[in-house]
């Protein structure tokens, strides 16, 4: 891989030399050279500066002079050499990178995707038939042949409940039948997920790889998603078995309930009996009210009860859990949290895991596409039946794959062969999967996606001229507030005017300034060339 960025590389001063001579100097300000694209750059960012006027130009050569003799003083006095300012700069240009490496309209799409989901919360049950956490593909297939013979003993008419039961119940069987009553989006596999939100209610599917092994899923309900609640509570707990007979424990356990609900009914204040009669420490103290929650988040009989609560002030019946009783009052509904609100943390799940294929697809198909990016099918399954042999982490592995010289891929008028792809897969084996042929593909796709976006990279320049104007304003930017902040803006409002006209003074003599009015009396023909930004 080395050797293709060299090339890359060799192309982009090329191009840089080519540049410079179409570039002429427009001024020299404290011994530097400031060049016309800089000039123009900032010039038609400003709709109100005609520079094909006379006057126009002149108040705008002194003004880009006036500002470029700030930002020599800034440099004389070594701004630019603090850590802040490194910092401030640096954060600045991988943000900027980041923008031109990403497909923003993308990536905003998955993420609404995502957030869809949220309007409906899935109820699913599974059978779950485990493979190795390293599988290969004989060991899929058997996993798969056991879970798909218990698909068509379901699909030919017995219980799905009662089958998932029997195999879990079986000594040695590592089945597991579970019942997960509210799913919700990122909370599960991907193709455990993706399964869950498109099955049609009580259809059973085929068997769904993740990498705990293969499920049987069927979906049991939907629901809309009724947002969070808060509620306050009073629990009041039974007595410990220590402090008295079981009968008249149970009677005053009885009586308290009955007596706090009374209060709670004849309208005494909700927040003084949390206070003095709850026994749930952690809320007692806070008027008895907990944080918002959804369904799924509290016991199942807690939860119900709270969630049957219809407006703001009404107050259930005393409900039993395994802590005791509770007497709930619901004080709130949020519904569903805006996507503004949520699209920040469901970026940095999805960029994290597996989902991250979902979020950058526009990225990688525009990148692939730009630099005509073709797949060698052929070369691709010698590799994928490699991986049916040998994991692709295990050190034989890569002994076979590394003397492998077909073409793998070709893009931007190279050929990758598949041993560059062995070698990468050797430094960067970062998957989420377990199955050898998944993992695989995987990893093949980040290949493919380091390399796109190395080559953008490495073409920012020439592919986005634009690149390193922004920087220079944004370093420049930083210098002119730092000292006009110094020298000007930190004085008494009165007093700023005449400092700031002693200050161009004195910079004027301080430093040398050379304009190039040649170039700028004959601005038509760059201009014409150059698009307004």
């Amino acid at each position: 891989m080395k050797k293709i960025f060299v090339l890359v590389i060799l192309g982009l001063n090329f191009y840089s030399a080519y540049s410079k001579e179409s570039d002429p100097v427009v001024m020299k300000v404290a011994g530097k050279d400031i060049l016309l694209s800089e000039f123009l750059f900032l010039a038609q960012k400003d709709s109100s500066i005609n520079l094909l006027d006379k006057k126009s130009l002149e108040d705008y050569v002194t003004l880009f002079k006036n500002f470029k003799l700030k930002v020599a003083e800034a440099e004389s006095l070594e701004m630019d050499q603090t850590y802040a300012f490194d910092e401030e700069l640096n954060n600045y240009q991988t943000q900027l990178k980041a923008s031109y490496l990403s497909d923003k309209e993308g990536e905003a799409r998955a993420l609404r995707e995502m957030y869809e989901r949220n309007n409906e919360i899935v109820s699913v049950s599974h059978i779950l038939f485990p493979i190795p956490s390293q599988s290969l593909a004989k060991d899929t297939l058997a996993g798969y042949s056991r879970a798909y013979e218990v698909y068509r003993r379901i699909a030919n008419g017995e219980d799905f409940d009662a089958v998932g039961r029997s195999l879990a119940a079986e000594e040695g069987s590592g089945v597991v039948c579970e019942t997960i009553d509210y799913l919700y989006p990122l909370k599960a596999y991907k193709a455990f997920e993706d399964a869950a939100y498109s099955l049609p209610v009580g259809v059973v599917s085929t068997p769904v790889r993740t990498p705990f092994g293969f499920h049987l899923m069927r979906v049991n309900r939907r629901i809309p998603n009724p947002g969070k609640i808060q509620v306050a509570h009073i629990l009041i707990a039974e007595p410990p078995e220590s402090a008295g007979p079981k009968d008249v424990l149970d009677k005053m356990f009885a009586d308290r309930v009955k007596e706090v609900y009374e209060k709670v009914k004849s309208g005494e204040d909700f927040s003084d009996l949390a206070r003095v009669y709850s026994a749930d420490d952690k809320t007692s103290t806070k008027d008895g009210i907990l944080p918002y929650f959804g369904l799924g988040e509290m016991i199942k009989p807690f939860e119900e009860a709270a969630f049957a609560l219809k407006a703001p002030g009404e107050i259930s019946e005393p409900v039993r859990t395994r802590m005791g009783y509770h007497i709930i009052k619901l004080l709130n509904r949020k519904e569903q949290v805006p996507f503004e609100e949520m699209e920040r943390d469901m970026y940095v799940i999805m960029k994290q895991g597996e989902r991250n294929f979902d979020l950058y697809r526009g990225f990688d198909e525009r990148q692939k596409a730009k630099f005509g990016y073709v797949l060698n099918q052929d070369a691709y399954d010698d590799l994928q039946r490699l991986s049916d042999k040998y994991f692709p982490t295990d050190t034989a592995f890569y002994s076979e794959a590394r003397e492998m010289t077909k073409t793998l891929m070709h893009m931007d008028t190279m050929d990758f062969p598949q041993y560059e792809f062995a070698e990468y897969l050797r430094l960067y084996p970062f998957s989420t999967k377990t199955y050898s042929g998944d993992f695989l593909k995987e990893v093949y796709q980040l290949f493919v996606r380091d390399i796109v976006t190395e080559l953008e990279k490495r073409t920012l320049n020439e592919r986005h001229p634009e690149f390193n104007q922004l920087v220079k304003e944004y370093h420049d930017g930083i210098l002119l507030f730092e000292i006009s902040n110094q020298r000007v803006w930190d004085k008494p409002l009165e007093e700023q005017a005449q400092l700031e006209a002693a200050w161009i003074r004195e910079l004027n003599e301080k430093f040398p300034v050379e304009i190039n009015w040649k170039v700028l009396k004959n601005l038509k023909k760059y201009i014409r060339k150059t698009p307004r930004k």
